[in-house]
């Protein structure tokens, strides 16, 4: 059975709750939903949905540098929006940081986020 790693990197926000920025198992490095936190300060950062996915993306950046893996190493991300209005405005963000050989996606509507946060992103990466 693979073994179970933690990963905590340390140039990502601190956790807004119980949970683990990423876990390893295996070839496969599940990172949790990270929102637009800035690391330096802890707040939540200010601004549209473009704003704030240009954080998140960061954010979920610095999980895959950590791990010595970019984002071509994604093979799954969930997208969380509070307004599926926004859509327009995350994707063009997104399509910045995946440019070729696409993960799976799915987006999906949530009536609220932590920190009020408009946006959240989780993703599958393998080794």
């Amino acid at each position: 059975m693979p073994t179970k790693t933690i990963i905590k990197p340390a140039k990502s926000p601190a956790a807004v709750g119980p949970y683990n920025h990423a876990v390893r198992v295996g070839d496969l490095l599940f990172c949790a939903g990270q929102i637009p936190i800035e690391p330096a300060t802890g707040n939540l950062v200010t601004g549209d949905i473009k704003v704030q996915t240009e954080r998140v993306l960061q954010n979920v950046k610095a999980i895959l540098d950590d791990q010595g893996l970019t984002f071509a190493n994604v093979v799954k991300s969930t997208v969380f929006l509070t307004n599926l209005a926004d859509f327009a405005g995350m994707n063009e963000v997104y399509a910045k940081y995946f440019t070729a050989d696409f993960p799976a996606r799915s987006t999906i509507q949530v009536a609220a986020l932590p920190k009020a946060a408009n946006v959240e992103i989780e993703v599958v990466a393998h080794f």
